[in-house]
This record gives C-alpha cells, sequence and structure tokens, in this order.
C-alpha cells in the first residue's frame, strides 16, 4: 500500500477579490499612464462635490456622444442585474438580448466620438473592434450551450467593456467628472 501525498487543491479567489485586484491594476496603469499630470488630477480629485448630473453639460454633447453615453450606462446597469441574477431564465435571455443592442449600440456610436484625439480616432476605439469581435461569439456560444465559453467572455465584457471604462469615463477632469463632481 503506498501512501501518496495529495496536495489540496488551491481554492480559487473570490470574485470580490478578483474585482478588486483587477481594479487595483486598473488604477495603477491610469496612474502611470497620466504621468506628472497625476498631481492636477489627485488635486481635482480632492476637491471633487458629488451633485446631481449637470444635464447643461450633456446637452452641449455631440449626438453621437450622448447615444453612446445613454447606452453605456443602460448596458451598465442591465449588466449589473444580468451577472448577479439567475442565468438561463427567460428573464436573463430576453434582458441578455436587450444587453447585446446596448453594447452594439455603445459600440456603434463610437467611430463617430473623435474629440479625444483631434478629429481623429484614438487607442480607446481598439475596444469598439473588440467588442464588435467578441460579442457575436458570446451570442453563438450562448445559442450552442457553450456556458462556460459564454460566461467567460459576457464577465469580460462586461467588466473589461463597461465597468472598467466607466472608471476611466470618471477621471477628474473628463466630462463624466464635470457632470457629476465638477
Amino acid at each position: 500500500m503506498s501512501s501518496v501525498s495529495q496536495t489540496p487543491a488551491r481554492k480559487p479567489l473570490s470574485f470580490g477579490l478578483r474585482f478588486g485586484l483587477i481594479m487595483g491594476v486598473v488604477v495603477v496603469i491610469v496612474g502611470l499612464s497620466l504621468g506628472g499630470a497625476w498631481r492636477a488630477v489627485m488635486a481635482l480629485a480632492l476637491s471633487a462635490r458629488p451633485h446631481a448630473p449637470n444635464l447643461s453639460l450633456f446637452m452641449q454633447l455631440t449626438p453621437a456622444i450622448k447615444v453612446h453615453l445613454v447606452a453605456a450606462l443602460l448596458a451598465l446597469g442591465l449588466g449589473a442585474v444580468l451577472m448577479f441574477g439567475r442565468k438561463g431564465r427567460t428573464f436573463h435571455r430576453i434582458a441578455g438580448w436587450v444587453w447585446v443592442v446596448l453594447a452594439l449600440t455603445t459600440a456603434g456610436a463610437t467611430p463617430f466620438i473623435t474629440s479625444l484625439n483631434h478629429g481623429r480616432w484614438s487607442i480607446l476605439h481598439l475596444f469598439t473592434g473588440w467588442v464588435l469581435l467578441i460579442l457575436p461569439l458570446a451570442v453563438i456560444w450562448a445559442k450552442r450551450h457553450d456556458v462556460a465559453r459564454h460566461r467567460r467572455t459576457m464577465m469580460g465584457l462586461f467588466y473589461g467593456g463597461f465597468a472598467i471604462n466607466l472608471l476611466i469615463a470618471f477621471i477628474p477632469g473628463r466630462t463624466m467628472w464635470q457632470m457629476f463632481f465638477g
């Protein structure tokens, strides 16, 4: 009789811990990308005064940015409901299709948003290409009942495409920051 020593399987990190680590990495990357401007950004952040949205700023935005913003915020809210709700039920399927339309609307508006880079596309437009490529695949995987692939892809799109970009949109000095804190 041989005694084989089995090492216990490592327990995967909890969702909250993984999300916190990812957000920490994003904050560090954004901080490093700001270079010397981080002090000015921190000064703005420390002077933040939360208030109701400044709708006059919203009205000054181009139609493409308005469509992008509204679709993205709706997709973020609905996506949160989908992430934490029961999967596979009728609600999930119908709301999932609505989320896909919102995500496509958000991505579809971005080629018309060029104000960040003096009339040209910026590095952020790579997210558009990624969403337009991977979103149909996620739908196909759901239709084929490849639940694991569908789940990973949709979670990646939601957290990477919407939650992290929301943090980027609220960098002090940007329009979203001004609308709610400026």
